[in-house]
């Protein structure tokens, strides 16, 4: 344990340990063990941090538009040219296969700075001339200091997602990554030390989400919060942060349908579907769980669909031919396997997968799942309308569109969809009629970053990207100038 890498929280600019001096195991999933220690911070770090970003809003706000701009860019260009470090750090994190966080986490998280950059230098306001009377004008301010939470599926790729268009907009930031996937934050401390970034503008505290995350949400000169991960954090922190009136950004759960017409283009739905139902051990909140296919189609999609899934290599994340890696922890590997039992329990037919894997030794203590397909239970049952959040897809057959917009809209979330037809008015029609916040029609995880992303009902409140973001992390003010 002494030779294991202390993690450190970042803030004001320097490296610092907790104020309590106590750590946390940083798990390495593929291999169950620890390999790195990080910060259990408390309300005490929070505060520090908080008192920083108060002391360097001022000065960072007051910067021009093309002076943020330049510097997030030159934080953007920091990960890229540590490339091979943060694609390594992500995939020992969080047990993702290489191959995914160097084609999609890292390249997304050099994205999303350089897009908030650039986006800020157009974010453009109102104004409303009133005849004969006057012209109104919006001006747009940030807010201060904010809070930024975010997850362990994507870390890096949702812990900027948050940070660059709060920073873009000028204020400072208190962000907290999840405690079970802390190292590539830690990176990104490290490039913002690098490239200048001015002390205070930006503070990273690790730590657990009911001490370090709580503080947060709880601080009184924090005001406005992003967060994304479960529906029951969220819940909780709407009715903290609710009676503190501070802004709020939401992004929860999902149980997302993937709806297949007979008339779709069943090459591209197949391989595309194994895709949206496994994609990082199915530990993305877009993954399609609950998959309806029209009954003319039934057994040949459940054939040519359990044929292709069981030919998926599920390995350790470094080697190039691994197409699912370990889940994050074995606390949540428990929590699916437990899901699957459940749905034998409900009637449910296990046609692929159904059990933990073992590799050899050094990974024999790894949280691995073989990819899991279940047929046979109602759209209602606990399985279906309950969030496993790991490579698990359930199969339904439906006979008309009224029927699997009914399964489809029956679960409490909203996040996304996906539609498989090759009737343009049925492609219009039934993504109006699903009950969610982004639909993609013959396609999955198609992201524009200029677009809002976010959903209804529990699985959150607010939008991110684009526009959408950069008014969330500033306040428009009104004024009138009489003619």
């Amino acid at each position: 344990m002494r030779f294991m890498k202390k993690l450190q929280n970042y803030i004001n600019g320097k490296f610092q340990p907790p104020v309590s001096g106590g750590y946390i195991e940083n798990i390495d999933p593929s291999r169950g063990v620890p390999f790195s220690l990080i910060p259990d911070s408390s309300v005490d770090d929070v505060t520090q941090a908080t008192e920083a970003a108060k002391n360097a809003f001022p000065m960072w706000s007051g910067m021009s538009l093309n002076q943020r701009s330049e510097i997030l860019l030159k934080l953007s260009k920091g990960i890229e040219d540590r490339m091979d470090e943060f694609v390594a750090a992500e995939s020992l994190d969080n047990g993702k296969p290489v191959s995914l966080a160097r084609q999609v986490d890292i390249p997304r998280a050099v994205s999303n700075l350089g897009f908030f950059a650039t986006a800020v230098l157009h974010f453009a306001s109102e104004s409303h001339y009133m005849e004969g009377m006057g012209i109104n004008y919006t001006t747009r301010k940030p807010i201060g200091v904010v809070g930024c939470i975010s997850p362990w599926n994507l870390p890096l790729y949702l812990f900027t997602w948050k940070i660059a268009p709060a920073l873009a907009t000028g204020n400072c930031v208190v962000a907290k990554p999840s405690e079970i996937t802390p190292y590539t934050a830690y990176l990104l401390s490290e490039v913002a030390a690098e490239i200048g970034l001015p002390a205070g503008v930006l503070n990273i505290i690790h730590g657990l989400g009911s001490k370090a995350g709580d503080a947060i949400v709880k601080h009184p000169d924090i005001k406005a919060v992003s967060f994304t991960g479960g529906t029951a954090t969220g819940a909780y922190i709407a009715k903290t942060a609710g009676p503190m009136f501070k802004k709020l950004s939401l992004e929860l759960g999902g149980k997302n349908p993937n709806i297949i017409f007979a008339d779709c283009d069943f090459e591209d739905m197949l391989s595309t579907t194994v895709r949206s139902s496994f994609a990082n051990q199915g530990q993305i909140c877009l993954c399609g769980s609950r998959i309806f296919i029209e009954r003319s189609i039934y057994n040949e999609f459940k054939d040519a669909f359990v044929e292709k899934v069981s030919r998926m290599k599920v390995g350790i994340p470094s080697d190039i031919d691994t197409r699912q890696g370990a889940v994050v922890s074995k606390d949540h590997m428990e929590k699916v396997l437990s899901y699957i039992k459940l749905a034998q329990e409900e009637g449910g037919k296990v046609l692929a997968g159904g059990h933990q894997i073992k590799l050899e030794a050094p990974y024999d203590q790894g949280f691995y799942i073989a990819p899991t397909i279940i047929e046979g239970l109602s759209y209602d049952c606990r399985t279906n309308q309950e969030e496993i959040f790991g490579p698990v897809v359930t199969l339904c057959p439906f006979d008309s569109e009224e029927e699997v917009l009914k399964m489809a809209n029956a679960t409490q979330y909203g996040l996304a969809a996906t539609v498989w037809t090759s009737n343009l008015k049925r492609a219009h029609r039934v993504a109006n009629q699903i009950h969610s916040g982004i639909v993609w029609v013959n396609s999955w995880l198609v992201r524009d970053l200029r677009t809002p992303f976010g959903g209804v009902k529990s699985s959150g409140i607010g939008r991110e990207g684009g526009w959408e973001a950069l008014k969330f992390f500033t306040e428009p003010k009104n004024i009138f100038i009489k003619e």
